[in-house]
């Protein structure tokens, strides 16, 4: 997961010999380790004195308040953060009864209720989260609650299924509030591999410009005006620079009405005139013209020598 683009990784923990599997865990890890605990305290506590870096609880399933204290004095002794995590499918019985249901409502009651309750024992370490299956919802409970305090938010669509319809949900709440300036963390829920939910992620934090993450690829969508086959030329293109470790952006436009413009936005493009001829652009100008397939060698043979110098 470090390898593919993951900065923080959670692990459940949910009986005691994961606690012990922490220890090791926890100090092979190249990244910082989330211990996520439900239901009984004594493993955030056997968590935390394993040496994680965060625990995650949830209020909805953790009901006594000593035992939440007990989690906050040693995460305090200890110098780690508590996430407070609230989902709808596990909010308190007692807040699906004041809303009729969960609702967005509900959710950043719940969250900011916990929080109260740790700052008033002295804890502020805290950040919090609010995921519900459903995106409107879940944006809505993230916007009521950055309006209400300054904790760090941790985003995500949980529970969101697998495939195209699963990442587009993730896309579209994770995304909308970030573009709102809202979210310090991230967290793709598929039900797939965690590394395919790392690589979406790292996907739209750098479709939005937050965290450049290797080459973006810019290309026409292709139509009648098209006389090339890009279809097959950017697939190539974008296999052979796959392993290029450089901010920049690459475009491969098929016509000559918007071709040359978006070549010329990019770091380095080509935009094809007809089946034979294609023109190279860097920084805005053309810099080269000739036989297609040449300036598409061409082409990849710079933008590797562009990535390196960065």
């Amino acid at each position: 997961m470090a390898s593919a683009g993951c900065d923080i990784v959670r692990v459940a923990v949910p009986d005691e010999a994961a606690v012990r599997a922490l220890k090791t865990i926890v100090k092979e890890s190249p990244i910082p380790v989330v211990a996520d605990i439900h239901f009984d305290f004594r493993l955030a506590l056997g968590s935390i004195a394993a040496g994680v870096d965060a625990v995650r609880i949830n209020p909805g399933n953790m009901k006594r308040d000593a035992h939440l204290r007990a989690v906050a004095d040693a995460a305090l002794a200890a110098g780690i953060p508590i996430r407070i995590g609230i989902n709808s499918g596990s909010l308190e019985r007692s807040l699906l009864k004041k809303y009729g249901g969960p609702t967005a409502d509900a959710m950043a009651e719940s969250a900011l209720s916990c929080a109260e309750k740790f700052e008033r024992w002295g804890f502020t370490n805290i950040k919090l989260s609010l995921k519900s299956h459903d995106v409107q919802q879940t944006v809505a409970a993230y916007r009521k609650v950055a309006d209400a305090c300054d904790y760090p938010l941790h985003l995500g669509i949980t529970a969101t299924g697998s495939g195209l319809e699963a990442t587009l949900k993730s896309a579209i709440g994770i995304g909308a509030l970030l573009l709102d300036g809202i979210g310090d963390t991230i967290r793709v829920s598929l039900s797939s591999s965690p590394v395919d939910e790392v690589e979406v992620g790292v996907a739209i934090v750098k479709l939005l410009g937050l965290r450049p993450h290797g080459v973006e690829f810019v290309a026409c969508p292709t139509c009648g005006r098209c006389k090339v086959d890009l279809l097959s030329y950017l697939p190539a293109v974008k296999e052979r620079l796959s392993g290029l470790d450089a901010d920049i952006t690459v475009a491969v436009m098929g016509c000559v009405v918007n071709g040359p413009g978006e070549a010329k936005q990019a770091d380095i493009g080509i935009a094809f005139s007809d089946d034979d001829v294609a023109s190279l652009f860097r920084k805005g100008k053309r810099y080269a013209s000739g036989p297609a397939r040449e300036m598409l060698e061409q082409l990849v043979n710079d933008a590797r020598r562009l990535g390196r110098t960065r």
